[in-house]
């Protein structure tokens, strides 16, 4: 038998989420998520018109969201999503920092401009929404969760891709960093680092030859979909993960121990 405590666990009613990068991919399905679980959630992303019509779906099931134009590399945006999606919604008490871009080259071939994009979204953006957010909800006082979407190559090497495993890198530590400082506001400081998950974006690339290869250096000898990240982030979204700051659970189907030989 369970009990009231156990039931509402991993529910999130009552819960503002903020998602960034939720017009596709993996922070669509995060939205999704959140929103069937109870949360509202400001779907934040430059791309307006997708939020719109995500909008409208969470809306179906009954869900509450609000689109927010939000670039994630200025500053200014940043501050004005985070108080539309406030006054839309109330206080937010989780932030799912998402948005993310990559750009695969050989580390020589990498331009000043290339490695500014990838580090500028992926590490700056992420600190200047932690920081905002991070900001609202020590005012507000009543603490929540940061969960920073990291990568399994942030703690492992990937040909091509050194501007992006950098920038994921240094995301897990100032997931760490923040954990520390912010613990004191009731904040916590979480990261998902998932493997190869099948995106739009991806989604010919993993079902091409070269990918097939790929699949066989992960231990389930499979790649994952975004569901299977469904878990991971509701737990730490969830009243379940109460005790937990500064972790970073891989998602990866064995991929970050597999042996490199």
């Amino acid at each position: 038998m369970t009990t009231h405590a156990e039931d509402t666990l991993f529910d999130l009613s009552g819960q503002v989420a903020l998602v960034t990068g939720a017009s596709s991919g993996l922070g669509r399905q995060f939205a999704l998520t959140l929103a069937r679980r109870g949360a509202k959630v400001a779907l934040c992303a430059r791309n307006v018109d997708r939020l719109g019509k995500l909008a409208d779906e969470i809306a179906a099931f009954d869900g509450r969201a609000v689109p927010v134009p939000l670039d994630v590399t200025d500053g200014k945006s940043v501050r004005d999503g985070v108080a539309r999606a406030a006054t839309e919604l109330g206080a937010i008490t989780v932030l799912v920092n998402n948005s993310g871009v990559a750009v695969t080259k050989p580390a020589l071939e990498l331009t000043e401009d290339d490695w500014d994009y990838v580090l500028d979204t992926n590490l700056r953006g992420a600190w200047l929404t932690a920081q905002e957010v991070g900001r609202h909800m020590a005012a507000h006082g009543q603490g929540g969760s940061i969960i920073n979407i990291a990568s399994v190559v942030g703690f492992r090497t990937a040909r091509n891709l050194t501007a992006y495993a950098v920038s994921k890198a240094g995301l897990i530590k100032l997931t760490h960093q923040l954990a520390l400082e912010w613990a004191r506001y009731r904040i916590r400081v979480n990261a998902i680092a998932p493997g190869y998950i099948r995106t739009e974006m991806n989604r010919d690339y993993l079902d091409s030859p070269k990918g097939e290869e790929l699949k066989k250096r992960v231990p389930q000898r499979r790649f994952g979909e975004p569901s299977d990240l469904d878990g991971v982030l509701v737990l730490l979204a969830s009243p379940a993960s109460s005790f937990m700051t500064g972790s970073v659970i891989a998602a990866d189907g064995g991929h970050a121990v597999a042996d490199t030989h």
